[in-house]
């Protein structure tokens, strides 16, 4: 997918890809080497997310902007790329002609989001979980169990316990499982 976007990307007469990386963790190095005035990043990539990518950008290369291009779109996840620095956030469903026409905008400084994923952004609301209860649900995947979590992040076993309950609550679901799920579904992790 990445290397037929960048073929047709540059198709168009004023783009010119200067760049491609597979692994999230080789996009600023990258960056900081070619110097793009875009990037155009994915969520879900080896090595670092997309997400966390853009938030080092913002660090490292202000001057790139940051365009989120993926299969996700999830309220969550779009609240999240903006807080990250993200100019930009579409859904992959769209022809390149719209991909074309929002790296050009986010170039001139605009901001480009997907209406259908703006509009259940703001129906949804912003994210429930503190950033501990997330850090616990993340610690808690392929079925670690709670003395695994709070070894992993250094907390009471009481303490985890406590995080896990109340994301339980938070999310509206059964188990820590269904939790994790749930709040992956909706981006916040």
């Amino acid at each position: 997918m990445r290397g037929a976007l960048a073929l047709l990307l540059n198709l168009e007469p004023d783009i010119e890809v200067v760049a491609q990386v597979s692994r999230g963790d080789a996009i600023v190095d990258a960056a900081l080497l070619q110097r793009p005035d875009v990037a155009l990043l994915d969520i879900e990539l080896p090595g670092m997310s997309g997400l966390d990518a853009a938030a080092a950008l913002r660090e490292q290369a202000p001057d790139c902007r940051v365009l989120i291009l993926t299969t996700f779109g999830r309220p969550g996840y779009l609240r999240r790329a903006m807080e990250a620095g993200a100019a930009g956030f579409l859904v992959k469903d769209g022809p390149v002609e719209e991909l074309a026409d929002a790296v050009r905008r986010v170039l001139t400084g605009e901001t480009v989001i997907d209406p259908a994923l703006a509009a259940a952004a703001l129906s949804a609301g912003p994210n429930p979980l503190t950033a501990r209860e997330c850090d616990v649900l993340k610690a808690s995947v392929d079925g670690a169990t709670v003395a695994d979590i709070a070894a992993e992040l250094h907390l009471s076993e009481s303490t985890v316990r406590n995080y896990l309950s109340s994301a339980i609550g938070k999310t509206g679901t059964r188990n820590r499982m269904e939790a994790m799920r749930e709040a992956r579904q909706q981006g916040w992790l």
